[in-house]
């Protein structure tokens, strides 16, 4: 259907025959990247998908390095210090001037339990983030919650810390937004029950013994929920804010490889 006149046009029309208005892609090739491996992975996203492999790999990384370090227990326990190198978030090192660590930490965990909770939930948050508000938007969502939550992470708490979870909350606070400004009753169901996520989170946050950032998931939450509110879903037919959104990620990716770079750049120069 043309979204300009209504009229009905076939799939492979790019310009509507009866208005001559000009026809994006279709609402499911937008907003629903395609599968990986044509669909033989189930709920599984591009870019969902890539941000967990950087995750595992950066793990492997400070395992091998933790490891060699002399710590025989690192896949299950990384060590203080080699979080540290590779980018952990610390008070004191953002005030001395290593602002990229709000970012490199958020690609970081401190062990396999760690690791793999979180990637639980990313693979399943962040593909319905993904499908609904498209690829761009996720990652400036993610990113924007990370940033945020390590920065009220570092603003409560001096100590070390570590973890996608800014990330994830950022993706639920989107999908709240979902809720929040759809006036359905689907909205209400996607609001109530992303809300008792947040409750869930929150609630194991605050047992005692766990060592869990509760500042990063609230900072992430904020700025997730702000961001997908703002954002909405993605247009049907192509528009300056979309491309608008679309240089905003690639920002978010190039400022994402900057910060690794000078992560690296300090490490080297600090071994």
């Amino acid at each position: 259907m043309c979204p300009h006149c209504r009229a009905f046009i076939t799939t492979s029309n790019r310009v509507c025959p009866y208005c001559e208005g000009e026809v994006g892609p279709r609402a499911v090739d937008r907003r629903s990247p395609k599968p990986v491996l044509g669909g033989f992975v189930p709920h599984a996203y591009f870019t969902t998908t890539m941000i967990l492999l950087i995750n595992f790999g950066l793990f492997a990384a400070t395992v091998i390095y933790s490891m060699r370090a002399g710590n025989p227990d690192a896949i299950m326990s990384v060590d203080p210090r080699t979080l540290f190198d590779f980018g952990a978030k610390l008070r004191e090192a953002i005030q001395y001037g290593q602002w990229w660590r709000l970012v490199t930490a958020g690609f970081l965990h401190g062990g396999l339990i760690h690791i793999l909770m979180n990637s639980w939930v990313l693979f399943d948050v962040g593909a319905q983030v993904e499908q609904i508000y498209g690829s761009a938007r996720l990652i400036v969502i993610y990113f924007a919650a990370t940033v945020f939550g390590f920065y009220a992470s570092s603003v409560w708490s001096a100590g070390l810390s570590v973890g996608a979870s800014a990330g994830l909350l950022g993706l639920i606070g989107a999908m709240i937004a979902v809720g929040v400004k759809s006036r359905s009753p689907l909205g209400a169901e996607i609001r109530g029950l992303y809300t008792r996520w947040v409750i869930y989170i929150l609630i194991i946050g605050f047992l005692p013994g766990l060592r869990i950032d509760n500042a990063a998931h609230i900072g992430g939450l904020a700025a997730g929920f702000a961001t997908g509110y703002v954002a909405g879903a993605p247009s049907l037919v192509e528009t300056w804010s979309e491309r608008a959104w679309r240089v905003a990620a690639c920002l978010c990716v190039l400022i994402t490889a900057f910060c690794f770079y000078q992560m690296y750049r300090w490490f080297s120069a600090s071994a």
